[in-house]
């Protein structure tokens, strides 16, 4: 329990953070969804959309701080060797 207006404050903002943090996420786990279902489905153009839309979204939550650099990284490549493989087949 917070017992010093500071503490109070952060308490605050954690509370804030936390909900702007887990919406972000569960946004960004939306859309790597939805590009991982549409590599590996037959439509192309659609795939290539979406794809470039998450890549977009993991870069973007990646500068927030959202989620690790490192992690944004990993996840698009996988997605782009998903990708690069469905278009090959």
């Amino acid at each position: 329990m917070a017992n010093h207006p500071s503490a109070e404050k952060r308490n605050r903002q954690r509370i804030v953070r936390t909900e702007r943090n887990r919406a972000a996420k569960s946004a960004l786990r939306g859309a790597v969804k939805k590009a991982r279902s549409a590599a590996a489905g037959g439509d192309a153009a659609k795939a290539k959309s979406s794809v470039a839309s998450a890549e977009k979204a993991l870069a973007k939550a990646a500068s927030k701080g959202v989620i690790h650099p490192r992690t944004a990284a990993r996840t698009t490549s996988r997605i782009a060797k998903a990708l690069a493989k469905a278009a090959k087949a």
